[in-house]
C-alpha cells in the first residue's frame, strides 16, 4: 500500500475551552479545528506576519461596517501602526464623520415598516438607524462648511482623494466634538492616506455638486488617485492587503500592481500577501477582483501561495473583530510610516522609473 499523502499533516486533537480564555487563545484553538474556524486562524496568523515583518499594509473597507460602529477597530489598528494606507468607499468616510460630530446613529432592529420610517424622517442601514434631518442633513452642512472654510487649500490644484480626505480629517480634528471616534481624523493625525474607490458614488461628492454651484468649485482627479496609489505599491518593498467585504476598494487596492507593470511599463510583480474577509463567491462575479489565486494571473499578487493569500468566508462584522483583537494582543506596536508626508518622494520615485 502506498504511503498516505496526509503523512506530514498535523493531527487534529480536540481542544477543550476553559473559563477566562483570551481572544488569542480562542483563535489558536480555532486553528486546531477545521473549516472556516481554521481559516480564521490562518488569516489572523497571516496578518500577524504582515505586521511583524514590517511591510506596507493596505486596508480596504467596503460595505457598511463603519456606519455600524466598526470604525473603532480601524482606529485601534491605526494607532498601533498596523495600517499604512486605506481605500474606503466615500460613504464610509461620510458616515464615519457622524461619530466625530456627535450626530445620532442608533442601534435598531432590522424589521420595520419602511414606509412609516420615511414618514417619520427616519432612514436605516439594516439595523443601523439614522435620522434624515438630524444626521444626514446635518452631515451635509458640515461637509459644505469644510469646503468653504478650507477652500484656499482645496482649490489650489486638482486633488487626489487621499489629499481631500487628509484635509477633511485634519479639519475634523480641529473642529469636531469627538475626533477620536473617527478613523478619517485618526488617519490624518497619523499620516495614513485614505483613498476613495469612487469619486462620485457617495454623499460627499453629492455635496461637492452644491458647493461647486455656490462658488467653491474643487477638482478631484481619478488619474492622480491611480498614480499615487501605484506609487505607494511600487516603493513599498513587501506589501500586504487586508480587504473587508471586497467591492470597489478591493479592486482599487489590487490594481496598483497592474498599473505599474502593465500600464506604466515598469517591472513590478504585485503584492506579497492578501487577506480578504467576505461572503461573496466567484461563480457569478460578485467576488470583486476575483479570487486571490485568479488575481495572480492579472499581476495583482506575486504568487498563488496559500500561506500568503487567505480568503475567509464570513461576514466581516463577525470575523474582523476577532482578527483585530488577535493582532493587537500578539504584535508589538509599530511606528506609523506617515505615508502622507512621504508621498512626494514616492511619487517622484515612480516618475523616475518611467
Amino acid at each position: 500500500m502506498k504511503k498516505s499523502m496526509f503523512s506530514h499533516a498535523p493531527d487534529i486533537v480536540p481542544v477543550r475551552f476553559a473559563k477566562g480564555m483570551s481572544v488569542s487563545e480562542l483563535v489558536l484553538a480555532m486553528g486546531s479545528s477545521s473549516f472556516e474556524a481554521r481559516n480564521v486562524y490562518n488569516g489572523s496568523s497571516l496578518l500577524k506576519r504582515m505586521i511583524d515583518e514590517g511591510g506596507v499594509i493596505w486596508l480596504g473597507i467596503a460595505g457598511a461596517g463603519i456606519a455600524g460602529g466598526m470604525g473603532g477597530m480601524v482606529i485601534s489598528l491605526l494607532e498601533a501602526g498596523f495600517i499604512d494606507a486605506i481605500c474606503s468607499t466615500g460613504a464610509q468616510v461620510y458616515h464615519d464623520l457622524h461619530f466625530a460630530f456627535g450626530l445620532p446613529v442608533k442601534a435598531i432592529g432590522p424589521r420595520w415598516d419602511d414606509n412609516e420610517l420615511r414618514k417619520h424622517g427616519d432612514t436605516r442601514i439594516y439595523d443601523v438607524g439614522i435620522r434624515e434631518r438630524e444626521t444626514l442633513e446635518a452631515q451635509d452642512r458640515i461637509i459644505r462648511r469644510f469646503v468653504r472654510e478650507s477652500y484656499g487649500i482645496l482649490s489650489k490644484s486638482p486633488l487626489s482623494s487621499w489629499e481631500f480626505n487628509y484635509h477633511l480629517g485634519d479639519w475634523t480634528n480641529r473642529t469636531a466634538r469627538f475626533p477620536e471616534r473617527s478613523f478619517t481624523a485618526t488617519a490624518a493625525r497619523l499620516g495614513v492616506p485614505v483613498f476613495w474607490d469612487s469619486l462620485s458614488n457617495h454623499s460627499i461628492a453629492m455635496n461637492l455638486v452644491r458647493t461647486d454651484r455656490e462658488g467653491f468649485p474643487i477638482a478631484i482627479s481619478p488619474q492622480r488617485d491611480v498614480f499615487d496609489s501605484a506609487a505607494i505599491a511600487y516603493s513599498a518593498g513587501a506589501s500586504g492587503f487586508v480587504i473587508l467585504g471586497g467591492g470597489g476598494p478591493k479592486n482599487f487596492i489590487q490594481q496598483t500592481g497592474p498599473t505599474v507593470s502593465q500600464i506604466l511599463g515598469v517591472e513590478f510583480e504585485g503584492a506579497d500577501r492578501g487577506l480578504q474577509i467576505g461572503t461573496a463567491v466567484e461563480r457569478e462575479g460578485s467576488l470583486s477582483g476575483c479570487t486571490f489565486s485568479e488575481s495572480v494571473t492579472w499581476g495583482k499578487y506575486k504568487s498563488a501561495d496559500g500561506e500568503n493569500l487567505v480568503q475567509v468566508w464570513g461576514e466581516y462584522s463577525v470575523i474582523f473583530p476577532v482578527v483585530t483583537a488577535y493582532v493587537l494582543d500578539r504584535c508589538e506596536q509599530r511606528k506609523s510610516k506617515n505615508l502622507v508626508s512621504e508621498m512626494p518622494k514616492l511619487i517622484q520615485r515612480l516618475e523616475s522609473a518611467l
